[in-house]
C-alpha cells in the first residue's frame, strides 16, 4: 500500500520507520532541510540497538493526495494549518488517518471531502532525538476506527502491520479518543507541572492522590460510566512508561507549545456546556499555560 505520512515529529518518524517494512512510505516534513536529511541518511530507530531504514521524504507542500492512505501525525494545534494546505488536494479515492491527542480535531475533520476518514490513538513512547532519529521508549497499543466512510484501507493497514507494531481496528472511534483523552488529561499536565517521570505519579502517595482527584473530575465532565476501566488505563500507562517523561513535559522543557488546549482546554469547554464545576482541570490548565507564557514557547 502507498502510504503518505504528514508530520515528521516523534510519531511521524516512528510510523515511517515501522510501516516502511511492508509498505511504500513517503514522509512529508515541515522543512526542506529535514526532507533532504532523511533522503540522504534515512530514518534511524533507537531501541535496544540502532537501525536505519531508507525512505523518501518531501516537504509538506509537495503532498498531492495520490496515496492510498495518508496518516496525519502533526500536533493538534498544527492541524488547522495543515488542513488548509491539503484541503484542495484531497483525492476522493484516498483515505486519511488522524493521530492527534485530545478531541478538538473532530470538528475540523468532519467536513473534509475524503472517501474514508479514520481516527486513532497511540500508546507507544517515542522521542525525536534529531530530525531523522527517533527513540522508541516503550511499546503500547495503537487503536483506530472509522470516523466516516469505508473500513477497507484501515483493515489493509492493520492486516499488513509489522508484528511488533500492531494496529487494533475497533468499532467506536469516540471510545478510543475518550480513553486516550482521560489518560492524557491525568498524566501529561501533572508530570509537566511536577517535573517528574510518569511512574512517580503512582510512587509518590501525594501525587497519586492528586492524580486520582483529577481523574475523577475528568470522568465527571465526560459523563463516563466505566470508571474502573479508565482507572486501569491510567495506572497501566504509568506502570508501562514509568521511566519515561510525558510529551507535555518534553515540550515544556524544550520551549515548545504543548497540546494543553486540546486536552484540558477541551474538557473545560465540555464542562461549561454541561454546567460542571472542574477546579482541578482549570487549575492545571492555567499552570501549563503559565509555564508556556513564562518560557517564551515556540511552535
Amino acid at each position: 500500500m502507498r502510504i503518505g505520512i504528514i508530520g515528521a515529529g516523534s510519531i511521524g518518524l516512528l510510523f515511517s520507520w515501522y510501516l516502511s517494512e511492508k509498505h511504500e512510505v513517503t514522509l512529508y516534513t515541515r522543512t526542506v532541510h529535514q526532507a533532504d536529511l532523511i533522503n540522504r541518511k534515512g530514518v534511524t530507530l533507537v531501541k535496544e540497538t540502532e537501525e536505519v531504514r531508507k525512505l523518501p521524504a518531501k516537504p509538506m507542500d509537495e503532498w498531492v493526495g495520490g496515496d492510498d492512505l495518508t496518516i496525519i501525525t502533526v500536533k493538534q494545534y498544527q492541524l488547522q494549518e495543515v488542513l488548509f494546505q491539503i484541503e484542495d488536494k484531497l483525492d476522493e479515492a484516498g483515505s486519511l488517518l488522524f493521530l492527534q491527542n485530545g478531541m478538538g480535531h473532530l470538528k475540523l475533520i468532519e467536513k473534509l471531502q475524503s472517501s474514508s476518514i479514520y481516527v486513532g490513538s497511540i500508546e507507544h513512547g517515542a522521542v525525536r532525538e534529531s530530525a531523522a532519529r527517533v527513540r522508541h521508549n516503550g511499546a503500547g497499543a495503537i487503536r483506530a476506527a472509522v470516523f466516516k466512510g469505508s473500513l477497507v484501507r484501515l483493515e489493509e493497514l492493520a492486516n499488513n502491520a509489522p508484528e511488533d507494531f500492531s494496529i487494533q481496528v475497533e468499532t467506536d472511534y469516540y471510545e478510543i479518543l475518550v480513553r486516550k483523552l482521560v489518560v492524557n488529561a491525568v498524566i501529561n499536565p501533572l508530570t509537566a507541572v511536577f517535573q517528574v517521570q510518569n511512574g512517580i505519579l503512582l510512587a509518590n502517595p501525594f501525587y497519586r492522590k492528586i492524580a486520582m482527584s483529577l481523574l475523577e473530575e475528568t470522568l465527571c465532565v465526560l459523563e463516563t460510566a466505566d470508571k474502573e476501566k479508565h482507572y486501569r488505563d491510567v495506572v497501566n500507562v504509568c506502570e508501562k512508561t514509568a521511566s519515561n517523561y510525558s510529551s507535555m513535559y518534553a515540550d515544556l522543557s524544550q520551549g515548545r507549545r504543548t497540546e494543553i488546549d486540546a486536552i484540558l482546554g477541551f474538557l473545560i469547554e465540555e464542562a461549561e456546556k454541561r454546567g460542571v464545576h472542574c477546579p482541578y482541570i482549570c487549575n492545571y490548565y492555567h499552570m501549563i499555560k503559565g509555564k508556556e507564557f513564562q518560557g517564551e514557547v515556540v511552535t
